[in-house]
């Protein structure tokens, strides 16, 4: 198992950024992919952004394609999300999540087995 612990939600206005990071401890990083989901009140939770092991493939909702970047360090075991030109439909709770086995990346939440507890992003118009 790994234990994953987010970071660097808040409060900001539609337009604004937020750079959220996830902080892998308990299995080796480097060998797993990532991903990004979010949870909007009432709402299913979401595929967000996906990275390889290597960082070298990484995958988007069309939602926050152009927008949001997820990039990963394995050398400090954290995993990024930075998030621009943020709009208020882009307000949830945003978990980092890793995959239980594999190292290429995926859209399915099923894929991951590891989860953090998540960080509150709130955009105001």
């Amino acid at each position: 198992q790994v234990q994953l612990v987010e970071s660097g939600g808040g409060l900001v206005q539609a337009g604004g950024s937020l750079r959220l990071s996830c902080a892998a401890s308990g299995r080796t990083f480097r060998n797993y992919a990532m991903a990004w989901f979010r949870q909007a009140p009432g709402k299913e939770r979401d595929f967000v952004a996906s990275i390889s092991w290597s960082g070298g493939s990484t995958a988007y909702a069309d939602s926050v394609k152009g927008r949001f970047t997820i990039s990963r360090d394995n050398a400090k075991n954290t995993l990024y999300l930075q998030m621009n030109s943020l709009k208020p439909e882009d307000t949830a709770v945003y978990y980092c999540a890793a995959h239980r086995t594999g190292r290429y990346y995926s859209f399915d939440s099923a894929d991951f087995g590891s989860w953090g507890q998540g960080t509150q992003v709130t955009v105001s118009s």
